[in-house]
């Protein structure tokens, strides 16, 4: 349950970095996207904290709740050798 969690959070995280990044490539490409916003490079700048904001969660969730690859290996061979 825990691993799905986390797989959960970490999808979910990467789906709203993509989703503001595309939204800073329509502004760059096609300034009348952000017709209803006066200040282009502002709007952008929102979108980009927005990204930050994700990331910076990611990041949390890789560096503190993702098992490492030595956690891993090490209940793996807690496993085999207790069912010996």
């Amino acid at each position: 349950m825990r691993d799905m969690l986390v797989a959960a959070l970490k999808s979910y995280y990467v789906g709203n970095i993509n989703k503001h990044l595309s939204n800073i490539e329509v502004y760059l490409r096609q300034p009348v996207g952000a017709g209803e916003h006066s200040d282009i490079v502002e709007t952008i700048d929102k979108e980009l904290e927005k990204v930050s904001m994700y990331d910076d969660k990611l990041m949390m969730l890789i560096k503190y709740l993702e098992p490492r690859k030595e956690e891993v290996a090490d209940e793996k061979k807690e496993t085999k050798s207790t069912s010996k």
